[in-house]
């Protein structure tokens, strides 16, 4: 299962976070997202733990709990395909062919 994590202090490591997620199971891979031009974190990252049990267990004792002086957030990811429903088509119009603005 795909995990995020958001609100992490800018501090947090790859390592950090692993470690914090292997308290609760095996973690196949832990990641913070970094801008790629000043190399610095954007806040969140990603932990996958193959056990669903494990990574349930992981984000139910997690989120909302302090991760080197910052309340992360912790859910399961959503893919993107599933950001992009529901949302407003961007000046394409409505259900019914009338434009919004």
């Amino acid at each position: 299962m795909k995990i995020f994590i958001g609100s992490l202090s800018y501090n947090v490591t790859e390592e950090d976070l692993r470690d914090a997620f292997e308290a609760f199971g095996q973690v196949a891979s832990a990641i913070v997202i970094k801008d790629e031009q000043s190399g610095r974190s954007k806040g969140f990252g990603f932990v996958e733990m193959p056990v669903q049990v494990e990574a349930q267990a992981a984000i139910a004792a997690l989120n909302g709990q302090a991760l080197k002086g910052r309340t992360i957030t912790v859910n399961e990811a959503r893919s993107q395909s599933d950001d992009r429903r529901g949302k407003d088509r961007g000046g394409r119009g409505d259900r019914r062919g009338r434009g919004r603005y």
